[in-house]
C-alpha cells in the first residue's frame, strides 16, 4: 500500500488530476511562499523538501499566529484557546468588566473584530468610565470599516490622555480621521505621533499623506528613516513591523529620484 502511494506521488500527472493531491500541492506552495517573504528561512527548507505535514505544522505554528488579520496593528492579550476558555468560565460566575475586556482583546488580537465588539460593550457597560475599554472598542470599530462611530470613542480618550497605549490610540484616531477624510487634523497628529515615537506605523502613513499632498521630500525623510531603523531592530521588531517596512519600500519606489 506504501509502495502503491509512493508511485502515485512521483506520477505528475496524478498529482495534477487528483483533487486531494492537487489541493494538497496548492497548499504546499501557499505555505512556502508566506515563509519565504516572511524570511522564515528554516520552514522554507523544510516545507521545500518536506510534504503535507510540515505546511500543515507551519500553518498552525506560525501562519496561523501572525496575526495576519490585524494587519500591523497591536494590542496585548493571550491568545491560547485555554485563556479564552478560562475568562468565559470567569465572566460566567463573575460577569466583570475587566475579564469581558481582557476576552475581547483576545478576539482583536486574533483578527477576529466581530467577536471582540461585543465583549467590549459588555465591559463598557459595567464600567462606563474605563479609558482602556473605550480606545479598543474604537480601534475594534475602525477595524470594522465603522470610523464615524469609532471617532467619538478615540476623540474621549485622546482628550484625557494624549500619551495612552503609548500613542497607539493616537494612530488609531489619527486612521480614523484619514478614513473620514478629515486629512488635515490627521495631518497634525501624525506628525505629533512621529515627534514622540519612531513606529513605522506612523512614519509610513504620515508620508502616505505628504504624498498626497504634493510633497515628496517630506515623504521621503519619513520612509528613509522607517528604512534605515529597520536595518538595526531587533528580529521580533522587524517581524512585527514587516507589513509597514513592505509599505515604505513601495512608497519609496514611487518617488522621484
Amino acid at each position: 500500500m506504501v509502495a502503491a502511494l509512493l508511485n502515485d506521488i512521483s506520477d505528475w500527472g496524478f498529482l495534477f488530476t487528483n483533487p486531494f493531491w492537487l489541493a494538497l500541492t496548492v497548499f504546499q506552495l501557499w505555505m512556502l511562499v508566506h515563509a519565504v517573504r516572511e524570511r522564515e528561512w528554516v520552514w522554507a527548507l523544510f516545507i521545500f523538501v518536506g510534504w503535507g505535514l510540515v505546511a500543515l505544522w507551519y500553518y498552525f505554528t506560525v501562519y496561523s499566529g501572525s496575526a495576519a488579520a490585524t494587519r500591523g496593528f497591536e494590542l496585548p492579550g493571550a491568545q491560547s484557546r485555554m485563556r479564552i476558555k478560562e475568562l468565559q468560565a470567569k465572566i460566567h460566575h463573575l460577569d466583570d468588566a475587566y475579564h469581558h475586556f481582557q476576552l475581547g482583546d483576545i478576539y482583536f488580537q486574533r483578527g477576529k473584530f466581530a467577536a471582540a465588539e461585543p465583549c467590549y460593550r459588555a465591559a463598557l457597560a459595567r464600567n462606563a468610565t474605563d479609558i482602556d475599554t473605550q480606545a479598543h472598542l474604537g480601534q475594534c470599530l475602525l477595524r470594522l470599516k465603522r470610523p464615524a462611530e469609532a471617532r467619538p470613542l478615540l476623540d474621549a480618550v485622546c482628550r484625557e490622555n494624549l500619551k495612552h497605549d503609548y500613542g497607539y490610540s493616537l494612530m488609531a484616531y489619527a486612521e480614523t480621521l484619514t478614513a473620514l477624510q478629515e486629512t488635515e487634523a490627521a495631518l497634525k497628529l501624525w506628525q505629533h505621533v512621529v515627534e514622540n515615537h519612531s513606529y513605522p506605523r506612523a512614519k509610513v502613513q504620515l508620508a502616505e499623506l505628504y504624498l498626497a499632498r504634493q510633497q515628496p521630500d517630506l515623504a521621503r525623510t519619513e520612509l528613509e528613516d522607517v528604512l534605515q531603523d529597520d536595518v538595526h531592530a531587533p528580529a521580533f521588531q522587524r517581524k512585527r513591523d514587516r507589513v509597514w517596512i513592505r509599505r515604505a519600500r513601495s512608497l519609496r519606489r514611487q518617488l522621484p529620484e
